[in-house]
């Protein structure tokens, strides 16, 4: 007898996610989680709450609401006295990211190895499809989207809405971790993975694990600490303000700047011991 597919689940959005659908709080949750992991938002920045009320036309009593929610799963932080913001993850955060993505992800894929149905399938290659078209457009935010709602549907289908909540609490840490310590440019999720992840799911359970896996430590071997960029100097930084014909900053060694202003340290305390010398000549 023949495995029947996994049972049914809700599909994601709001109601999933931030609340009833269609209620002002759901609208602000939904809205700040996406900004998030389409990294609109970046990491570090604050949310006020009387710019958010304006943005989207609604009380602040809605936007805390909404808040507190987002705080729960962990999408922003809330900072007592100073308000919320979005979290600035750590690369030694990105271990402990994808060890629960893999415990979670890799089970899912497990489970509906060979047992997907023609519809589920063609839901997953639409999306694939889609993410593949935004990346080429070099729609960066949409095509960060999509990879989320591709791994979301994977999670819906598996029917377990535990792994799906802990699932959305971890793409945006995720996307957030992506564009802090991945090359600039790169992708959350590369769209072609998905399509052969697709095909693993096809084959069964073990095969579809083992691409899960290897499409997670994929995605973690991209974040490296990036390299610091040296400071640079106040009269760098201020070059647009300088007025015409101030002559630009030079290209010397730093060694002969140094001896030129020791040079003019010492020509005007030479200057300076001979001024005191003058005025102590005494007058006849």
């Amino acid at each position: 007898m023949p495995p029947r597919d996994p049972p049914p689940a809700p599909p994601p959005g709001p109601a999933h996610r931030g609340g009833a659908a269609g209620t002002a709080t759901g609208r602000v949750y939904e809205g700040i989680y996406l900004a998030v992991l389409e990294r609109r938002l970046a990491a570090g920045a604050w949310l006020r709450e009387e710019e958010l009320a304006g943005s989207f036309g609604v009380s602040r009593t809605v936007v805390r609401q909404a808040l507190h929610r987002l705080a729960q799963h962990q999408v922003v932080e809330l900072i007592h006295n100073r308000g919320a913001r979005v979290p600035s993850p750590e690369l030694a955060d990105a271990e402990h990211v994808f060890e629960a993505r893999r415990v979670a992800e890799c089970e899912i894929a497990r489970r509906l190895g060979g047992r997907l149905g023609t519809a589920q399938l063609e839901e997953l290659t639409a999306l694939a499809e889609q993410e593949r078209h935004a990346s080429e457009a070099g729609d960066a935010a949409r095509a960060v989207r999509l990879s989320g709602e591709f791994h979301q549907a994977l999670a819906r289908m598996h029917g377990n809405p535990v792994l799906a909540r802990l699932l959305d609490s971890l793409l945006p840490t995720t996307s957030l971790l992506m564009s802090r310590f991945a090359a600039s440019g790169q992708p959350v999720c590369v769209a072609h993975r998905h399509v052969e992840l697709i095909s693993a799911l096809r084959l069964g359970a073990a095969a579809a694990a083992a691409e899960m896996k290897q499409h997670l430590a994929e995605l973690q071997t991209a974040l490296t600490r990036p390299a610091p960029r040296p400071p640079a100097t106040l009269r760098d930084l201020f070059a647009g303000y300088r007025e015409a014909g101030e002559p630009a900053p030079s290209a010397a060694p730093e060694s002969e700047a140094r001896t030129r202003r020791a040079s003019r340290r010492a020509a005007g305390s030479r200057a300076a011991r001979a001024g005191a010398a003058k005025k102590a000549v005494p007058r006849r």
